[in-house]
């Protein structure tokens, strides 16, 4: 090829990556055999294509500069025009392709600085710490900006510099003879690993990463009425990223602890109270915790830790009692129940004095030989209406 590549393409000879590629996208798209099938365009399309190769590969570029022959041999040779298969398709379809240059259509180098990974810890809480909030430390062992190069990578007083062999471009060009001519794709530099540049002197603190591991120490306000599996979000306080970029956010999971009274469901509180044979036949009262009663700090909290509840004479075992607003608090407001189921305890072990006492009860009553009243576990709401009217 006797005419000079750059004349062929129309560009400077200090062009960039980028003015170069555009230029052969434009000529493509009028050239290309299936636009335009007339010989000659056809011919000049192969010398274009040809040229395009050489001025945008950075070495073959270089070699032509000094008066080598980027070709190798020559053009044509029985081999066909080589061309950039890539660079072919997005001169008709507009794709970015893979070469372009800095500041234009192609991918261009991958950042140095990007975001962090979000992070995620897990703790434990008291029921009633996840009933009515609390404030926990906590100790999280992440990555932080390195204070020493400002998160940039380079020893104090150097800079990243562009990367020689891909030209800051974080691409270099590998091309494969095919049947159809040499098609040319584009690959990560390995030289600068697809930043497009370099450091020469890395940070000695975080080894060019631009972060170091650090343990530190956050407080997260949990709110009311979070529940085992909840997650509470701290922006930005996850690991910071590479290149010193900012931080991933933290998540904060909650487990809930099992109570020594309570059982949470949903936002209702349930407990069981065992009360004597006796005293759920004659009546009594007694003293319910309440669950602030966990969170209280001295007799002046202003909480109330304790309330009197009354048993009816004649209550029987299973008897649920509900109490309004005693539950837990909701995320959105309110407050759930607290459900006092009641169990009656039957003694087991008795005295001559007592069992002679409770056969003369029985026998009051004309409950000597009680045949019991048997019925279906699922009774209809009919037969429980009748039930009700009945006893």
């Amino acid at each position: 090829m006797s005419q000079d590549l750059y004349e062929l393409l129309g560009v400077a000879r200090d062009a960039d990556a980028d003015t170069i590629k555009k230029a052969y996208r434009r000529l493509a798209r009028q050239l290309h055999p299936d636009v335009n099938p007339d010989p000659e365009s056809q011919e000049t399309f192969k010398q274009v294509t040809a040229a395009y190769e050489v001025l945008s590969d950075p070495q073959k570029r270089a070699s032509y500069d000094r008066g080598g022959d980027p070709f190798g041999g020559g053009f044509g040779g029985g081999q066909g025009a080589g061309f950039s298969f890539t660079d072919i398709m997005d001169a008709f379809f507009g794709g970015q392709g893979g070469g372009g240059g800095q500041g234009g259509g192609g991918r261009g180098p991958r950042p140095r600085v990007r975001r962090g990974q979000d992070a995620l810890i897990r703790i434990e809480v008291e029921l009633a710490e996840a009933a009515f909030g609390v404030a926990r430390e906590l100790k999280v062992d992440t990555a932080v900006r390195c204070e020493a190069c400002d998160g940039e990578g380079a020893a104090p007083g150097s800079h990243p510099v562009a990367c020689e062999t891909c030209r800051g471009v974080g691409e270099v060009a590998h091309v494969q003879r095919s049947f159809l001519g040499e098609i040319r794709t584009l690959r990560p530099c390995a030289a600068c690993r697809g930043f497009g540049s370099v450091i020469p002197d890395p940070c000695r603190e975080c080894a060019g990463d631009g972060r170091v591991r650090s343990r530190r120490t956050l407080t997260v306000k949990i709110p009311a009425g979070v529940d085992t599996g909840t997650r509470v979000q701290l922006t930005e306080q996850g690991e910071v990223g590479p290149g010193g970029g900012p931080a991933g956010d933290l998540y904060v999971e909650i487990h809930v602890a099992q109570h020594a009274v309570f059982e949470r469901h949903g936002n209702d509180l349930h407990c069981t109270v065992s009360v004597p044979m006796t005293a759920g036949a004659l009546g009594t009262t007694i003293t319910m915790p309440t669950l602030e009663a966990d969170i209280a700090e001295g007799e002046d909290s202003g909480l109330e830790t304790g309330f009197e509840l009354p048993i009816p004479a004649g209550t029987q075992s299973g008897h649920e009692v509900q109490l309004r607003g005693r539950g837990v608090p909701g995320l959105r407001g309110g407050r759930g129940d607290l459900i006092v189921s009641i169990a009656i305890e039957t003694p087991t072990r008795l005295d001559a004095r007592q069992e002679e006492l409770l056969r003369e009860l029985a026998a009051l009553r004309g409950e000597e030989q009680p045949t019991g009243d048997v019925r279906p576990s699922h009774r209809s709401m009919f037969g429980r209406l009748r039930d009700a009217f009945t006893h």
